[in-house]
């Protein structure tokens, strides 16, 4: 069901032997939860790169071992102006995001030789999720698409220089970012996805959600268009939508519910059934995992599933 990168353009990719549906691996922050981490604080997982980066490194294991072909790296809340009000320097801050990159890479590295391609994937958040008050949901944040540009510019480049596999630009809430996103992007030789959040079958901030997924896949680099930190019952719809646009499609739910900014909890039902993966990758899903809540096993689960289908 297609390859990263080789259709659209030249990549790191295109010697990958990518098989017909490849496993993405589930949230960092609940892993890093679960292994007595507080991410209460405004950077959440970003926060580790300075203060415990082995224990991404030791996610990034688990993931992999629980079959997952893509490592996403903890930047999707990093900046450069959130760890300089940690009190680092512009140059410290910096390499913090640069490190999002070679950490991954290292754990992917140190698992060569068996035989499996895996793939480092640079997390590009929303600017809503600097601001830590759940605007990723929302979208819409009353800014000019000069200073979306200046805020995605200098943090793309910085991981862009760290040398990952593609970059995930993940939960782009509405079609004004996306659009600021997707010039930047034609401007880098790595393949990216572009995933939205949704609410339906429309952006966080109301758009049609074809006319997003028209956009994202209007730009080369961008190799797969699809959602992300949705209920998985919205994944199948958005799909359908997605592939339409004649991009193999991404997904990865959350486990369902709702977030909640200000308690900084999830709330709701959780619904995250592996299973349902079967109908979206014959929808046109080529790349697949989860995102808040779904943890390694649940990316085993996922693993068994998807393998029965090759």
């Amino acid at each position: 069901m297609g390859e990263l990168g080789p259709t659209y353009g030249r990549s790191r990719l295109e010697n990958v032997n990518t098989p017909p549906v490849v496993v993405l691996d589930g949230g960092l922050s609940n892993a890093l939860a679960e292994r007595g981490h507080d991410l209460s604080g405004d950077l959440w997982t970003a926060r580790l790169l300075r203060d415990a980066p082995a224990e991404i490194a030791a996610v990034h294991r688990a993931y992999f071992g629980a079959g997952a072909r893509v490592a996403t790296t903890a930047s999707y809340q990093a900046s450069v102006d959130g760890f300089v009000r940690l009190g680092l320097s512009a140059g410290e801050a910096s390499g913090l995001i640069r490190r999002s990159v070679t950490i991954a890479r290292g754990v992917r590295d140190e698992l060569a030789g068996d035989g499996v391609e895996r793939l480092v994937a640079a997390s590009v958040g929303p600017y809503g999720a600097v601001l830590a008050d759940g605007s990723e949901y929302r979208g819409r944040y009353g800014l000019s698409s000069a200073v979306l540009r200046d805020f995605h510019a200098p943090r793309l480049e910085l991981l862009a220089e760290a040398g990952p596999d593609l970059l995930a630009v993940e939960t782009i809430p509405d079609l004004d970012e996306a659009e600021v996103l997707v010039a930047l992007l034609g401007q880098f030789a790595i393949p990216a996805w572009l995933s939205f959040s949704i609410a339906g079958e429309r952006t966080r901030a109301g758009q049609p959600l074809a006319d997003a997924f028209a956009l994202a896949a209007s730009c080369d680099a961008v190799v797969a268009v699809g959602v992300n930190c949705c209920p998985p019952h919205e994944v199948l719809p958005a799909v359908q939508l997605a592939a339409a646009t004649g991009r193999p499609a991404v997904a990865y739910p959350n486990r369902g519910g709702s977030w909640d900014a200000a308690g900084r909890s999830w709330s709701g039902e959780l619904a995250f059934d592996p299973g349902l993966a079967v109908a979206w990758v014959a929808a046109g899903a080529c790349y697949v995992g989860g995102c808040c809540r779904v943890g390694p096993v649940d990316i085993a689960a996922l693993t068994a599933v998807l393998a029965a289908l090759v």
